[in-house]
């Protein structure tokens, strides 16, 4: 069973997946819901026919001094639809504090062309929430 990753986002929806040891993290993709839920639910859906997965973990924006902020309660809604939906599977969140600004300065030092940073930042957010959550496991075994 693999974990999916997820970077909610009101025009775009950054999703990362494990291998199926759950060792690695690989970004998938970057859906265009163009605000719409219901896009990134369907898409969902048909990631899920296509790999068996068990969690999903979902970053939560916190404001750096660690309160919560308006996006914070749109995710949160973001997440209980998933919940609902997917009431079968494990949903965990995680701090997303600086993942895109982690992103970003990966982008930086690879030298990605400013057009394409748009379309993948989300995704290598998804990538890096992902990472995040399989490190806070680990580290729970030990």
């Amino acid at each position: 069973m693999r974990i999916l990753g997820i970077d909610y986002g009101d025009s775009r929806t950054g999703i990362a997946i494990t291998d199926s040891l759950n060792i690695t993290v690989q970004g998938l993709e970057t859906i265009n819901n163009k605000g719409s839920d219901k896009i990134i639910l369907k898409r969902l859906d048909e990631i899920f026919n296509e790999y068996s997965i068990d969690t999903i973990v979902i970053g939560r924006p916190i404001n750096m001094n660690g309160t919560e902020s308006e996006r914070t309660e749109v995710t949160d809604k973001f997440i209980h639809k998933l919940k609902c939906k997917y009431n079968k599977m494990k949903i965990e969140t995680i701090d997303e504090r600086l993942t895109t600004v982690a992103a970003h300065k990966t982008m930086n030092f690879l030298d990605i062309n400013k057009n394409k940073k748009k379309k993948i930042v989300d995704t290598i957010s998804a990538v890096y929430i992902l990472e995040t959550y399989l490190n806070k496991i680990k580290n729970e075994k030990i």
